[in-house]
């Protein structure tokens, strides 16, 4: 009798080491499977624009992993740069943007960071935007001198 019990739990540990692995194998599997965002630029020159012109600029992005991408927030580093991201999860392979506008009445230069958090592989992305505002009322000598 004692010989038959010692005899099965070698088979049940075997049983269980093997379902333990499979649990594993699919789990690890499961994990790599990974939103990941791409943009085709990190970084918005706006260049030199004119006090008061469009501010409104798009970062387009595409999501290259293989789960959807959800974008959980998108945040500027001070009150005159208002970011907006999209709604919902973007699928595998689909593209989608962010857009960004700055406040153009404020003239001098440009140089913000817009910070897009979400489920992707790398879950916090820093987005730049640079560039000059200068005023077209002003004469070429006060534009110099800003």
């Amino acid at each position: 009798m004692l010989y038959l019990s010692i005899n099965k739990t070698p088979n049940k540990m075997k049983k269980i080491v093997i379902i333990a692995l499979i649990a594993i194998v699919g789990f690890a599997q499961q994990a790599n499977a990974q939103a990941k965002i791409e943009f085709k630029s990190e970084t918005i020159d706006y260049g030199e624009i004119a006090k008061g012109s469009d501010g409104v600029r798009v970062f387009e992005f595409t999501n290259t992993g293989d789960e959807p991408l959800i974008i959980s927030q998108v945040k500027s580093s001070c009150g005159c740069t208002v970011p907006s991201k999209p709604d919902g999860p973007i699928a595998p392979g689909e593209s989608s943007t962010i857009s960004v506008k700055y406040d153009t009445k404020r003239v001098g230069p440009i140089r913000k960071t817009v910070t897009v958090y979400s489920n992707a592989e790398v879950p916090i992305k820093s987005l730049k935007i640079k560039g000059k505002i200068f005023d077209e009322t002003k004469s070429v000598l006060e534009k110099t001198k800003s």
